[in-house]
């Protein structure tokens, strides 16, 4: 008998300060990294995905991030701007 499945790991990168796409308001926001691995007799063995997202603390809502936007926001979280920092672009709306 072999007992195999997977197990999740959510690691929180960094907090920021970005304008939300959804609520537009300039709010704190947690960048998270989760990790999905393969597992064998409930030991993790291998990552077999990954996936990065920012999460609004005034709305709520989840938007998913590339690799390369995650490393991006984590340097500006590092480097230690004072002011806002603004990671992700406002959506434009366009009124008729």
């Amino acid at each position: 008998m072999i007992i195999f499945g997977t197990k999740g790991y959510l690691y929180q990168l960094a907090i920021l300060t970005l304008v939300c796409g959804n609520c537009g308001n300039p709010s704190a926001h947690t960048l998270r990294k989760r990790v999905t691995k393969f597992t064998l007799f409930f030991v993790p063995l291998f990552p077999f995905s990954t996936k990065y997202t920012t999460q609004c603390t005034f709305c709520g809502v989840e938007q998913k991030v590339t690799k390369e936007q995650a490393e991006q926001l984590q340097t500006q979280a590092s480097s230690g701007h004072s002011g806002q920092t603004y990671g992700q672009p406002q959506q434009q709306r366009y009124q008729p």
